[in-house]
Formats: C-alpha cells, structure tokens, sequence
C-alpha cells in the first residue's frame, strides 16, 4: 500500500487539506460509505466533490509510516494535536463520511472537521456525531453567504445538503438544534444577510437580536429536513414550497444609529434584488451497495446469487419491478437434498408461507430456518431495486448540469442588457422572420407563467416552419422541454403528474398530435389533464377504477402545414406564418451557402456557446408575480366573441415580456394574509413592445383567409392591377387563368390548387367558363381596399403608449406642484398594507 507523504513540520492547514484530500479519496472506493449516503438521498457527485466529502475508512494508520519509527510517532503526535488521532492511538473519525467546514471569513481555510457515523449499531455511549474540537467553529457552505442575501440555516449538515441536492443553494448549518455560533453571526452580518429561514425556532432569537428578518420553514413538526425530503415524491417542489411558505417571526431591533431628521423618508413598498437558486446539479448513478456481512451476493444484470449456510439462492426477474407495492419475481433454492422453485409475489405473506412449505418438504430444512432466509433475501433485493429504480430514473428526471460563476454571471448579463430582445434576434440561427423569432422565444418563457401561450406555425411544406421551431427549441434547456414526432389519443393522461409542468411540449406535426388534441386542448385551457381508467388492484386482483392525473401549465408548440386547423386549437394559439417570398428564398440560399465557408463552419462553434448561454439565462428566470398597473387602461378589439381569447393572449404577451425583463426590474414585496408576496411590475415600455407583435401576430387571427392564401391574393392584385393597365381594361373584363398566376406567382401547382379554391370558396375569386383549350378562366372581386398590410391585418383600437405616457407625465407634473403625495397606507407595525403600483 502507497505511504501517505505527511511531513510533521508543516502548519495545521496543510496537514488538515492533505487529510481531507485523503478521506475524499477513499469515500469514492467505499460502497459502504457511498450506500450510506444513498440512503440518506445525496448521493450526487457533484455535491460529494463540491463539498470534499470523504470517508474515514480505518486505513490512514496503514498509510502512514511505521508508530514504531521517528517518522511514524512524529507525524502521529501531530495528527493527535490537531485532532484527528486520540491519545488512545485510534483514528477520531474511523467509521464516519467527513466534511470540512471553512473559516467564516470566507478565505476557504479549514477550521473543523464533522463525522457522522454511518453504522447505527454502535456501543452504547457512542456519539452518532463528532467534530474535531469542543469548540465549534467555522461556517459551512459560506461561500453562499456572498452571492445571496437570504440563507437558510438547517438544524445539521444532511438537512443544509438536502437542500442543497434540490437546487437550493443559499444554505447553511448549525452542527445542533440550538447551536448557532458566533462565527454564524458574523457571517451574516459581514456579508449584509438580510433574511434568515430557520428549520428550528431555538435560533431564532439570536437571528432576531442581530437586527435580521427571520422565517420558520413551513415543514411538517417533528420532522427533519432530510426525512421529508425522503418522504415526498418531488422534494425539490415540497422544499421550494417550504421556502415560499416561511412564516415570519420578526424583524428584530438592530442596533440604534442617529439619523437626521431630513433623511428620514416616509415607508415605501421594499424592492429587493432578485434571488434565483443555482441550477441543481445532474444526478448520478449510485454503484451497488456491497451486500451485509454474513451474506454472499452476485448480481448479474437480472439475476442474484445469494448463500446462506448450506442453502444457495438464485432470483430472477428482479429488475422488472419498478413499483413498490408488488415484487414478483422468480426464486429458486437448492441444497444438497433437492431444489425447489417458484415465481411469487415476495410481497404477498400468502405466497411466501406457500413457497416456504413446499421448500422445506423438497429440501428437509425446517421452515422457521426457509423463514428468515427468506426475510433476508427480500431485504437485500429491496436494497438493490432502491439503487436500480434511481438509475433507472435518472435520465428522465435528470437536473440541469451545474453553471460555473462565469457562465452564471455571462447569462445575467445577456439579461440586464438593455437591448436584450435585439440580441435574441440576432442570436437566432434563421433568415429573417424578427417577429417570429421574438414571439416563439417569448412563448417558450411564458412556460414559467400560471397560463402560458401556445404557438402553432402554419406553412407551405419546405419553408421552413420546422426550421423556426427547432430554432427556438435549440435556446430552451433540455429539461423544459418534451418534443414528440406524434401522440396517441390518450397518451398524454397518462404521463407522470408532474412532467409537463412549467415545460415545452412540441409537436413536430400537428397532423402526428391530431390524435390528441381534445387532451392538448384541456391542457391549454384547463392547465391540467383527469382520467379515470379500470386497472386490477395488485393486492386482491380486482378490477378498480383508477385516476391519473396530469399537472400543467404547459406551453404547447406545434407546426402544420394544413390550411385548415382544428378551430378550437386555433383559438387556443398564437398562429405564426413563415415568410414563402422570393427575397427570403434568396436570402435563404445565400446563408445555406455561407454554412459551407470557412467562416460559416466556424461559426457553427460559436453557435453553440451562443446556445449554452440562452439555456443558462432561461435557467437563471424564476417563476414571479407579474402585476400590470395600467391594465385597466388597455384596450382591445370587442366586435368578435373570440377576441375575448385573443385579449388573454394579448395580456399574457405582455406579462411574458416584463418576466423576460425580471433582471431589469425591482422585485417588490408586500404583505397580504399574513405571508409576505413578490412580484414585479409590467411597465411601458413592456406594453409598446406587445403592441408591436400583437399589430402582426394577433392581426392575422382576425383574418378570414391563412396567411399564405391572403400573400396569395395580394399577388394576384397585383397583377390584375398591371394587367388592367398595360390592356388599358377594367378590371371587371381582366380575366387570368392558373397558369398566369403560377408564372406570375412561381407559386408550385399543388400549393396554388389549394389556395385558389380557398379563395373561390369565400368569394374573392369568380370562375368563369375558358375560350379554346381552358377549361376556365378567374375574375378577381377583391378590389384591394380592405384593412390590409402586404398581407397582415392591423389590429386596431390598442391602446397608445406614447400618449398615456406624455397624460401621466403631465398628471405628475401637477401633483408634484401640490405638495408630497401620501405613499400609502399604514399598518400598525409600520409595513405598508397598501402600496400603490409605481409608474
């Protein structure tokens, strides 16, 4: 075995790091260790190595020079001054997984050490728990105490690193219930902490004396962190919820300065700096645990050979079950009398006293003996399927990989830019199509919203509507989304109850979800899916009626090519057209060609990271309140009954572009039924911009004709408006048939068959009866005088942001002149209980 070079004369510090290296080391090649940690639920590597968790293993005296040599005691005596060896001889924290804590200067020096003894079945008298002194020093995971300003402070490390597994990062730990050190204070008050989430009540008073808001946990009584987490199916939800649930407790009285009296200004409602937890690191696979002591185990993919005494076990089918309400699986056993086997239910006692009956016969063992081998085959087979269910598990529900500091702090920038919906259009890996562009990305954001909008691209076949969708999915993170080439009718009540929230469903097709569209239509309007189906109960094999439930919101994404959509799905979604004229073809070819330079195919790198970073910003914008101040002035169309969907889209439009926005906007709070809410505000700016794209997207759904049938009839305008001329006729006499429109067009035949019946159909076009060889010929009734726009409708009578904001600047302008405005109204504890929206 490889000696552990340690030399006696360096300082604590180097001696504590190399130590700490070692144990992190040997935690990797413990399965019990890394079994331990599984359990507990943090078996993550990425947590394991950003914590330098380790493992003391009982060999560190084995890597160490001989104690009978000058090396060997010197190096000893050290380690017994620092703390890691006792006067006994044995090592402090033999048995134990590790963690370093760090000084609370936040200059990353090891100042004590926490061990946590992984067997439960100890001597009497001996400590679960252990640190490296008496005195209790440090602060663990300081590091977030300087890029958050709230902290969540947990009762002991597995619960901090329950949360910290689940995304939330801005934790910390008292190593005690009531254990919150001086060096935490300092912490807290040499990084300006402003809010402090207690799991227990007995520290609250010492967070309360340092002047600091302090919240309790919403979490159940009597149960840790850690255990509730262990208990609910979506511990990242339910700890989030908690969070959001916190009951205030006080803000406490800081200490008293003198401040002069002109300074003292009136309450105001609080704006905070936006708080995102960090992105949860990617789950890994945990290896199997290595079998308990006293029993022989070989696993072979779906097939454990287990040995008790004389008696030898084989199971088979073991990995099929993923549920844990039924483990079926086939089991044989044999000595050297006989053999036995049967396929049962190990979970069904009738079955295991018929199994162990016959066994014993075949055998000639006793049966209490069968008994408690069978007692012990089942508790290792659940040990393994608790392992092969989360590896089986772990590529659907994987978390978004970890940001570094500079890609965090790359993606704020991108959304603190003042210009941000300039660069999202020009980090768009398409031709032209600007609105389509901003209105497919603000979709895919409006996922984070309680009613997200939806999109359906509508196009010719090959211009490039498949193109525009794969673009705008290519700067959503993976994890948002869920993209199917086609969807049976009932395939969505059966998805898992939480796996579309706040997520991307894309359709490539219409045509391949068409099965499911009444589903697709109830997740858009109803925001979630039930279904009652008969399924057979697995204990008493009888026919029951069960319920599946599927949770939204979801923002749905599809494309089609049909003319025709299912009108109730059209109502439902924000209808983009591609642009099929003949500039955008050639700007089309001219980028194709492009791609295949130099140039281009270097840019295909810089498209990635240009990718990477979208993904990371879309991470970085978190679910908010998004309150409009000037709802009440908007306007809208009101001469139809569906513009009572479109105003929805409309305001949705909005409130997504000031989500966009969050990181360029204050985060307010207010206190409303006792809990404390946040939320931001939409403002003019943002009101400008939805105008804009609801002039051109919403315009279209005011139109009688599709997009392509309405450029189609433009084009023929156009020509019978040239032909008149150059025949010196009226237009009543001009008369055209297909073939003129296709040279006119070089529009395909099949894409002007369409279309033209499209237009015959409502009336814009009139057929008439050929001369020689045509079998008819077209008048064009359309006399190009309707509300139109190269093809785009305008929607009129929304409401002018330029002139309200020049009222509101003059409506400021008088009220300053009469005095200071009251701010608002007061509580008895001096919070604002009523706070008026900020212009």
């Amino acid at each position: 075995m490889d000696r552990l070079e340690l030399d006696p004369r360096n300082d604590d510090q180097k001696l504590l790091a190399q130590i700490v290296h070692y144990y992190a080391s040997t935690l990797k090649d413990s399965p019990e260790a890394l079994a331990y940690l599984h359990g507990r639920g943090l078996s993550n590597g990425a947590l394991i190595d950003t914590f330098r968790v380790g493992y003391a293993n009982r060999t560190l005296g084995l890597r160490l020079p001989p104690k009978q040599n000058k090396a060997g005691m010197l190096i000893r005596g050290r380690l017994q001054e620092i703390g890691l060896y006792r006067d006994t001889g044995r090592e402090h924290f033999n048995g134990c997984v590790v963690f370093p804590v760090l000084a609370a200067d936040g200059t990353g020096q090891i100042v004590d050490l926490y061990g946590r003894k992984t067997n439960n079945h100890l001597r009497k008298g001996t400590p679960l728990d252990m640190l490296l002194g008496t005195q209790r020093r440090g602060v663990w995971n300081v590091e977030a105490f300087a890029s958050n300003d709230e902290i969540v402070v947990c009762a002991s490390i597995f619960d901090a690193l329950t949360f910290w597994n689940h995304g939330y990062r801005n934790v910390t730990c008292t190593f005690g219930p009531d254990a919150l050190t001086e060096d935490h204070l300092a912490a807290l008050q040499e990084f300006k902490v402003r809010r402090v989430l207690v799991a227990e009540e007995a520290i609250a008073a010492r967070v309360l004396s340092a002047g600091i808001d302090c919240f309790r946990l919403a979490l159940p009584r009597h149960n840790d962190v850690n255990a509730f987490a262990l208990q609910v199916s979506d511990p990242a939800e339910a700890l989030g919820t908690a969070i959001r649930m916190a009951e205030w407790l006080g803000k406490g009285k800081a200490p008293a300065r003198d401040v002069p009296q002109d300074e003292v200004a009136e309450p105001q409602a609080e704006t905070l700096p936006i708080e995102e937890p960090a992105p949860a690191p990617l789950r890994t696979a945990t290896p199997l645990p290595a079998p308990p002591e006293g029993l022989d185990a070989e696993v072979n993919d779906d097939e454990v050979l287990l040995s008790l005494g004389d008696r030898h076990y084989r199971v088979r089918g073991w990995t099929k079950n993923l549920s844990f309400d039924l483990f079926k699986v086939n089991v044989l056993v044999r000595n050297d009398a006989g053999m036995f086997v049967d396929t049962f239910d190990l979970y069904a006692a009738k079955h295991r006293r018929a199994f162990v009956a016959q066994a014993a016969q075949e055998l000639g063992v006793d049966e209490p003996t069968l008994k408690k081998d069978l007692g012990k085959v089942l508790l290792k087979l659940e040990e393994l399927q608790d392992v092969h269910v989360a590896q089986t598990l772990t590529p659907k529900d994987a978390l978004p990989p970890q940001m570094t500091l500079e890609d965090r702090d790359e993606a704020l920038q991108l959304l603190r830019d003042p210009h941000l919906l300039d660069r999202i259009v020009a980090d768009f890996d398409i031709v032209g199509e600007r609105t389509n562009k901003l209105v497919g990305y603000l979709a895919a954001v409006s996922r984070k919203l309680d009613e997200p909008l939806a999109i359906i691209v509508q196009s010719s076949t090959a211009a490039g509507k498949t193109s525009l969708m794969d673009a705008v999915l290519a700067l959503v993170p993976p994890e948002d989304m869920v993209k199917y080439s086609a969807m049976t009718g009932q395939s969505l009540f059966y998805m898992g109850e939480t796996d579309l929230r706040h997520k991307i469903l894309a359709i490539v097709e219409e045509e391949g979800g068409e099965r499911a569209s009444y589903a697709l239509k109830l997740l858009q309007s109803e925001g979630e899916l039930t279904i009652a189906s008969t399924g057979k109960d697995s204990s008493s094999g009888r026919l029951v009626t069960q319920e599946y439930r599927v949770e939204g919101p979801v923002m749905i994404f599809l494309t089609t090519t049909h003319i025709q959509v299912d009108e109730e799905l059209l109502n439902r979604c924000l209808v983009l057209t591609v642009c099929e004229d003949r500039e955008q073809t050639r700007a089309i070819h001219q980028a194709q060609r492009h791609k295949q330079t130099l140039n281009g195919l270097l840019a295909r790198q810089d498209r990635q990271r240009t990718r990477a970073l979208h993904r990371n910003a879309q991470r970085l914008l978190r679910p908010m309140l998004v309150a409009n101040p000037y709802a009440e002035a908007l306007t809208f169309l009101d001469d139809k009954t569906r513009t009572r969907r479109d105003h929805v889209k409309y305001l949705t439009l909005i409130r997504t572009i000031t989500l966009l926005h969050q990181h360029q906007r204050p985060v307010k709070t207010i206190e409303h039924q006792g809990q404390r809410v946040e939320y931001i505000e939409v403002s003019l700016d943002d009101i400008a911009v939805a105008n804009q794209l609801a002039h051109e997207v919403l315009g279209r759904s005011l139109d009688d004709l599709p997009a392509q049938t309405r450029r189609l009839l433009d084009l023929i305008a156009a020509m019978v408006s040239a032909a008149c001329v150059a025949k010196a006729i009226d237009r009543v006499d001009c008369r055209f048939s297909r073939r003129d429109v296709r040279e006119h067009t070089a529009w395909g035949h099949t894409q002007l068959k369409v279309h033209l019946r499209r237009l015959e159909e409502l009336e814009y076009l009139l057929v008439h009866r050929g001369g020689r060889g045509q079998s008819f010929v077209y008048e064009l009734l359309f006399d190009g005088t309707a509300a139109n726009n190269g093809g785009q409708r305008v929607l009129s009578r929304l409401l002018d942001v330029e002139q309200l904001r020049r009222n509101r600047a003059e409506a400021n302008e008088k009220k300053s002149a009469c005095g200071r405005p009251q701010v608002g109204l007061m509580s008895v504890d001096g919070r604002a209980s009523e706070i008026a929206p900020t212009p």
